[in-house]
């Protein structure tokens, strides 16, 4: 599971990396205290439903629902005359006071500062500066093409899923052909979304099997713990109420 980033500067990068870390945690949520739990029950287990009491589900809705964070986002990369104090405006009109999970930013390391999530690992303010650009940015579609169409066999296999332009070979236009419709107006957001939403796709197909990394410390010292910082995560990510629920399903 990725690591969930909370910095002296939080953007554009780490607001995707942690409603990446959400909705890994939703997953890991529903298979160890909904999955396992139906088990013993099937098993003829004497067992009352453990309820994790952290739910998910509030801030993820707040990000994905018509007008959410990504739909704002999206939006606003859309209009030319958008800024940063445009799309800050949008997301505190839209969302503040509206959704739990949106708050007013509390940083004490950035004092420009946006906007808060409440994450379920802790409260994190985002900087919105850049955010438009860089949403506005992916990768050139005609640069996939050539990476795809390289002689060098390992380029050819990185960029092997990528659609690229969806080059056309037809008949008598050689590589003078048109190019396909609708190949542009793509954003860093959205095809961040279509992967985050097959990989979720696969990851329910699969029978999984979790490895949780804690962070001993905060200051990469080899050897070094700080108790209140492993208790902190070993309570947020769900592995205490995890070995609770296993230790009650084998009296």
């Amino acid at each position: 599971i990725a690591g969930f980033e909370i910095f002296t500067f939080n953007g554009y990068e780490q607001i995707s990396i942690n409603f990446v870390n959400e909705k890994l945690q939703q997953f890991f949520n529903h298979h160890m205290f909904v999955v396992e739990q139906e088990e013993y029950i099937s098993e003829g287990i004497d067992w009352a439903m453990v309820d994790f009491g952290m739910d998910l589900a509030a801030c993820i809705i707040m990000f994905e629902k018509p007008m959410g964070v990504w739909a704002v986002l999206e939006e606003e990369s859309l209009f030319p005359k958008a800024s940063d104090k445009s799309l800050e405006e949008k997301l505190k009109s839209t969302l503040l006071g509206k959704c739990p999970s949106f708050a007013k930013p509390q940083s004490k390391t950035d004092k420009g500062a946006h906007f808060a999530v409440i994450h379920y690992a802790g409260t994190v303010s985002y900087n919105v500066t850049g955010w438009l650009e860089k949403n506005k940015d992916p990768v050139n579609d005609s640069v996939v093409d050539i990476m795809k169409r390289s002689s060098c066999e390992l380029l050819v296999h990185l960029w092997r899923d990528h659609p690229g332009q969806t080059f056309e070979t037809s008949e008598g236009k050689g590589e003078g052909g048109k190019k396909k419709k609708g190949g542009g107006g793509k954003t860093v957001s959205s095809v961040f979304l279509v992967d985050l939403t097959a990989l979720m796709t696969t990851l329910h197909a699969t029978d999984p099997h979790f490895v949780r990394c804690i962070v001993p410390n905060t200051h990469k010292q080899p050897g070094g713990v700080e108790p209140a910082l492993i208790m902190h995560q070993l309570t947020c990510n769900g592995v205490l109420e995890g070995i609770r629920i296993c230790m009650r399903g084998f009296p």
